[in-house]
């Protein structure tokens, strides 16, 4: 029920004080009950229609006005009343009258003219000393009616005295508009003011325990139940069933039902409904069965029951064989049993059944369009659900908040971020934006559309947020490349609502892209002491956490710490391996991996197929391509024949890698021409080079990394006019290259680095730590110019395709840790030759390990070499 915003007459009979109540109620913030009380002006005895109501009243009015005014609002004639009313203005009418006149106004919801009764009433003098038990009531029952609970919670106050029926009618109107705790307040204000509660009490009350849902405070009203003598009351039992089914205690609500002496449909309904609810779907199917035997027909409702039992059950068979039970029971009329049959027939996978019996339905509701709608979509064919959407549109089907976010989903999977926005429109114009489902959806279709701040905007004027919508827009921003403000709103979330695991897991995700390792561990703490460290993803996403933060050991304690290892953890652990040049271990736990009995995937054997390229191990990476098919039931696809290309490449085999690529099955997509650029990029074969290239152009010419290989290429062989007409090609086609940028975590907290950054706080004296290695390093015999690059135009190229970021995060390392301690930086381009030198050298003079993780592999410095090797430690592989 919509709360309205009219007040009641600023009057004596509307103040707002005396409350009998001997607990304070707990009212919500809009009714607040500071606010000042008053009718609006249009209902001022002095208005037009008050005014006309007089002029047209009769001249002769009868003598006792009182049993005109009932005569009239027997027949339903509510002018005709109203206009003697007027007429008797100044003087009071009797209770009947008054009675006849607000319950007439109730019934027909006339919201002006019963606070026109109303102001009549409080105006007149004899209202001053007392308000009566009757005429309290029906103000009472009239006010709740039409919404208005802080003027009816005014009158409640004012009432000298009060019976079960006042208590009643205040408990039921907080209960329905969705105040459940006022109204569970309100009912011990009335044990507590001696009132006894009577039979139309209890089940009220007991829905809102099982709305909360409230099991402690259930159980007292039982308690109760009994003590007033309801316990053999039909209507209280079934609330009572009903309670402790809502309040996940099914065995309870059975031994309420078996107690029963008498039961009718409801009750029978209620604890089959209850079992389901529960998950209890034998107890309930028997029950069902229990019923039948006993030849009691089931209601609709039941029946809507017994087909959800199925989705649970997942039983086709018998979802049927129910099928065929409500032909035969003559259940189809019901719109109820329809849409069941829909959503049942959805969970299963048959679309075809559900649309006949969407069709056949003649009378459709909003619950039928959106169960069709969902059963497209959530079934894999979005199209079908925005066709749907659309034709419920054209029948003038009002959608809810359900088939709104259904549509959005729908939307997010096909990225049609055009009618996302049309939706979110709509939405808006109907008013449902304040919904959670809806404003969740909202920010994913944002998020996975690429319009992150879409997504916050929607975030941010989202009056209620639960845990999905901050992880939404946590998982939003991760895969938007903002970490940093990932993490920065799950330190706000926690101030709201605790994170789960899904939260944990995106979050862990950002920690993994930026490298923030310690933040990550706080994570793990936080996941170890809520116990949810086993929970879903969350072990896996930890292990990744490790593995890309470059943390083998940690990784592999992590790995071996979890008990119910999947596939995933195996390929997290592996692809961790391989990505620090690791071969020979990932060789290794490839083995362990099959003689566990683990099934190897596609992800596993581009892992392997992946380590022994970075290790340089040919003979076994052609071993696994060649028998992958038939010893683990693997069909080769095109990413690992781009991890064969890159093998081949990576190892000199360019003519090899060249026959292997027109020797494919498969037609070769771009990323298999880009690792054999890559490998003539290692090598300098400029010829074989470029004749990739073009192919892969032919292919994707909006992929700037591949132009970057190519310049590289170019450049490694001394063609500067062709990096040249690179560049321009570039800037024709408005590709731009990422700038470069480098986060380093210290002391918990980590900082970020862009090309020739200036805002960093201490950014003088990093330049100044760099001059002095820059120094140090041409003292030792490398000539370095002032930039600190290998030569001129090398130095150039760099600033592009580099940035040279990660030198100022080497340096603020080295500046706020102690000597000795390991420096890691993260990367979002890979290194250039440059700066691969430079941290060679550095690592060599200031005695310190540096670990770089650019986005193609790790690179560990210590004393001089890196762990690369000297051929590809600037690699870009593009598959």
């Amino acid at each position: 029920m919509a709360l309205s915003a009219r007040s009641p007459p600023n009057s004596p009979f509307f103040s707002d004080h005396n409350r009998p109540c001997r607990r304070r109620l707990l009212l919500p913030a809009n009714l607040s009950r500071s606010k000042p009380l008053g009718l609006p002006s249009r209902l001022a005895p002095n208005s037009h229609l008050a005014a006309r109501g007089s002029l047209q009243a009769s001249a002769l009015s009868p003598a006792d006005p009182n049993a005109e005014i009932c005569r009239l609002c027997i027949r339903g004639d509510l002018d005709g009343a109203l206009r003697l009313l007027a007429e008797a203005k100044g003087r009071s009418l009797n209770d009947d009258a008054y009675v006849a006149l607000l319950r007439l106004c109730e019934w027909k919801v006339a919201v002006e003219q019963g606070f026109r009764v109303c102001y009549h009433i409080s105006s007149t003098s004899s209202f001053a000393s007392s308000l009566s038990v009757r005429l309290g009531n029906a103000i009472l029952s009239m006010l709740v009616r039409f919404g208005d609970l802080l003027a009816a919670w005014s009158v409640f106050g004012k009432m000298v005295e009060r019976n079960v029926f006042s208590w009643n009618v205040m408990i039921g109107g907080y209960a329905k508009a969705g105040f459940l705790d006022e109204a569970l307040d309100l009912y011990q204000c009335m044990l507590w003011a001696g009132a006894r509660p009577d039979l139309y009490t209890f089940p009220c009350i007991l829905r809102s325990c099982a709305a909360v849902p409230d099991l402690i405070r259930g159980r007292e009203v039982h308690a109760h139940v009994i003590r007033f003598g309801f316990s053999t009351e039909i209507d209280a039992m079934n609330a009572l069933i009903t309670m402790y089914a809502k309040c996940g205690n099914s065995a309870v609500a059975r031994e309420v039902f078996d107690g029963m002496p008498r039961r009718d449909c409801i009750s029978w309904n209620a604890m089959i409904s209850g079992y389901f609810e529960n998950e209890n779907c034998a107890e309930g199917l028997e029950l069902f069965l229990t019923m039948r035997d006993l030849s009691l027909e089931p209601v609709p409702e039941t029946m809507t029951s017994v087909i959800s039992a199925s989705d649970l059950l997942c039983d086709r068979k018998f979802g049927k064989e129910i099928h065929g039970y409500v032909i035969k029971m003559n259940f189809l009329a019901d719109v109820s049993v329809h849409n069941s049959l829909i959503q049942m027939y959805s969970t299963f996978g048959d679309l075809g059944e559900a649309e006949k019996i969407f069709l056949r339905l003649e009378s459709k509701d909003v619950i039928s369009w959106t169960a069709t709608i969902s059963g497209y979509e959530k079934n894999g064919f979005p199209e079908k659900a925005l066709e749907m959407f659309e034709q419920m549109r054209d029948n003038n089907v009002i959608p809810d908040e359900i088939a709104i976010s259904t549509v959005l989903s729908s939307c997010t999977s096909l990225g049609r971020l055009d009618i996302g926005t049309k939706v979110h429109k709509l939405a808006q114009d109907m008013r449902v934006m304040p919904s959670t489902m809806v404003g969740n959806a909202l920010i994913d279709m944002y998020s996975k559309c690429r319009c992150v701040d879409k997504a916050l905007e929607v975030f941010k004027y989202m009056s209620e947020k639960d845990v999905i919508t901050w992880s939404s827009i946590i998982s939003g921003l991760r895969i938007n490349s903002r970490s940093f403000d990932a993490l920065s709103l799950l330190r706000q979330m926690h101030v709201d609502v605790l994170p789960n695991s899904t939260t944990l897991v995106a979050s862990l995700s950002a920690c993994a892209s930026v490298g923030a390792l310690m933040c990550g561990k706080e994570i793990h703490g936080q996941a170890l002491r809520r116990r949810l460290g086993s929970e879903g993803y969350l072990p896996n996403a930890l292990l990744d956490l490790y593995a890309k933060c470059g943390r083998t050991k940690y990784a592999r304690t992590q790995f071996n710490a979890h008990r119910s290892k999947d596939v995933v953890s195996w390929n997290i652990m592996l692809t961790g391996y391989a990505v620090k040049g690791h071969g020979d271990l990932a060789v290794s736990l490839f083995s362990q991996m099959i003689e566990a009995g683990v099934q190897p995937d596609e992800v596993t054997m581009v892992g392997i197929l992946c380590a022994c390229s970075r290790s340089g191990m040919v003979s076994q990476g052609w071993d696994y391509f060649n028998t992958m098919k038939m010893k683990y039931s693997v069909t080769p696809n095109l990413k690992h024949y781009a991890c064969m290309v890159d093998l081949l490449g990576r190892a000199g085999h360019l003519e090899r890698a060249y026959q292997f690529v027109k020797d494919m099955t498969l037609d070769p997509d771009a990323a298999i021409w880009g690792a054999l650029l890559n490998g003539c990029r290692i090598h300098h074969n400029l010829e074989l080079g470029e004749f990739a290239a073009r192919k892969i152009f032919e292919l994707d010419d909006s992929s700037a990394r591949y132009y970057e290989l190519l310049c590289i290429l170019y450049r490694d062989n001394g063609r500067w006019d062709q990096v040249a007409k690179v560049r321009k090609v570039m800037r024709e086609k408005g590709l731009v290259v990422d700038p470069g940028c480098s986060w380093v975590e210290v002391k918990g907290s980590v900082h970020a680095f862009l090309s020739f950054d200036e805002s960093h706080p201490q950014i003088n004296q990093i330049y100044a730590v760099l001059s002095g290695l820059y120094e140090r390093i041409g003292r030792a015999g490398m000539v370095l110019p002032d930039n600190g690059s290998i030569d001129e135009m090398e130095a150039s190229e760099s600033d592009i395709f580099c940035g040279h970021s990660e030198r100022l995060a080497v340096a603020f390392g080295l500046m706020n840790t102690t000597p000795g301690m390991p420096i890691w930086v993260t990367k979002n381009l890979y290194m250039c030759r440059s700066c691969h030198a430079i941290l060679k050298s550095i690592s060599n003079i200031v005695r310190r390990e540096i670990t770089i993780r650019d986005i193609e592999q790790f690179h560990h410095f210590k004393d001089g070499s890196c762990s690369c090797g000297e051929e590809g430690y600037w690699s870009g592989s593009a598959n």
